[in-house]
C-alpha cells in the first residue's frame, strides 16, 4: 500500500480493520520479530528434548520422515478425523460451554482443488453439520506434520467450536451471530491449537514440532506484511525471509507472498488476536490466583460473540471483577 496516494494511512486502517488494534505498523513488525525469536526457542529445546544436536537436524529428519508422508488423498482425511474426535472427548476439560453441533471431515472437491484447509458453518439447529474440509490434492507432496494443529484450529476447538457457540446464543441480535472479525476468530482458532498441547496431545514429536511451525508462521506474517506495506520491502525480501523461516513449502511461500501484497493487514490478524487471548488469560489467572477456572474463562471469552479485540478486553475485565465477588 505504501505505493499508493496516502498509503501508510489506507494500511494503518486496514490493520484497524482487520485486527481491530490500533497498532502501529512498526509495533506489529517488532511483535513479530520477538515472537519469531520465542517460537525458534521452543523448537530448539523440542530437538534437543528428543536427542537432535540442534534444530536444523531435527527438522531434517521430521520433514524428510516417511511416516509423515500421506499415502493417500484419505489418510490425510483419516488423520484430521482422528484428531478431532480425540480432542472432543477432552472439551470438559476446557469449557463448560460446550455446543452439540456435529462437524465431518471432508476432501475439498476437485473444482477446488487449489484451495487451502478451511472450515465452513454448519446450521444452527445442527441438520447441516459444521465441515472441515481438507487439502489433499498431489497428496504425494504433501506432509502430516501439521494436520493435527490444523485439525484443532478449523476443527475443535478451534472454528467449530467457536462458531457453533457464537450461532446459538440468545441474547445477540442475528447479524452478531453470524459476522465476526479476524482478529477474534482467527486468533480464537490460532489459540486453540496449543489447546492440545495443554490436554496432553502432541505427544509425537514430529506432530509438536508442526504446533510450532504452525505458530511460527504466523509470527511471520507480521514481519512481512508489515516489511511489505510499511518498510519497502521487495517481493524478493519477503520470499527470502519466508524461506529462512522454514515455516512453509516453496508454493504456500509463493502463493502467501501474492496473498499479503494484494491483502494487507489479514494475515496479521492471526497472531495478534492469539496474543491478545493469551494476554486476557494471563492477567485472569494472576488476578484470581486459585480461584481462577480455565473452563469459565474460555466461556466468558466465547459468549460475547466475535467481539474486538478491545471490546473482548473490557468484557473479560468485567468477568475478572466479577470472580472476586
Amino acid at each position: 500500500m505504501e505505493s499508493l496516494p496516502d498509503g501508510k494511512r489506507r494500511y494503518q486502517a486496514a490493520i484497524r480493520r482487520f485486527t481491530t488494534t490500533s497498532l502501529s505498523p512498526a509495533e506489529i513488525h517488532k511483535i513479530g520479530l520477538a515472537e519469531f525469536d520465542r517460537i525458534v526457542s521452543e523448537m530448539n529445546a523440542l530437538a534437543k528434548a528428543n536427542g537432535y544436536a540442534d534444530l536444523a537436524a531435527f527438522r531434517e529428519h521430521v520433514e524428510n520422515d516417511p511416516k509423515y508422508k500421506p499415502a493417500s488423498e484419505q489418510a490425510i482425511i483419516d488423520d484430521f478425523d482422528h484428531y478431532i474426535k480425540q480432542m472432543r472427548t477432552k472439551l470438559p476439560q476446557l469449557f463448560t460451554l460446550i455446543p452439540a453441533a456435529p462437524v465431518t471431515v471432508e476432501a475439498i472437491p476437485e473444482f477446488q482443488k487449489g484451495a487451502a484447509t478451511h472450515y465452513q458453518t454448519g446450521t444452527p439447529d445442527g441438520k447441516r453439520p459444521g465441515r472441515v474440509s481438507v487439502a489433499v490434492s498431489d497428496y504425494k507432496n504433501r506432509t502430516m506434520l501439521n494436520d493435527e494443529a490444523v485439525a484443532y484450529h478449523e476443527g475443535i476447538p478451534g472454528h467449530h467450536m467457536q462458531l457453533s457457540v457464537q450461532q446459538t446464543l440468545t441474547n445477540l441480535p442475528e447479524f452478531r451471530k453470524h459476522g465476526g472479525n479476524s482478529g477474534y476468530t482467527e486468533g480464537w482458532a490460532l489459540y486453540a491449537e496449543q489447546l492440545g498441547k495443554e490436554v496432553g496431545f502432541y505427544q509425537d514429536p514430529g506432530s509438536d514440532y508442526g504446533r510450532l511451525r504452525s505458530e511460527l508462521f504466523r509470527a511471520v506474517r507480521l514481519v512481512v506484511d508489515t516489511g511489505i506495506h510499511d518498510m519497502g520491502w521487495s517481493r524478493d525480501q519477503v520470499v527470502q525471509y519466508m524461506r529462512d523461516s522454514h515455516a512453509v513449502d516453496e508454493p504456500t511461500i509463493q502463493a502467501e507472498t501474492d496473498r499479503y501484497i494484494s491483502g494487507p493487514a489479514q494475515a496479521c490478524s492471526y497472531k495478534l488476536g492469539q496474543l491478545k487471548i493469551r494476554e486476557l488469560r494471563d492477567r485472569a489467572q494472576k488476578s484470581l490466583g486459585a480461584r481462577f477456572d480455565i473452563r469459565t474463562f474460555h466461556d466468558a471469552v466465547l459468549a460475547g460473540g466475535s467481539l474486538p479485540l478491545d471490546l473482548l478486553d473490557a468484557r473479560i475485565t468485567r468477568w475478572i471483577a466479577a470472580q472476586g465477588k
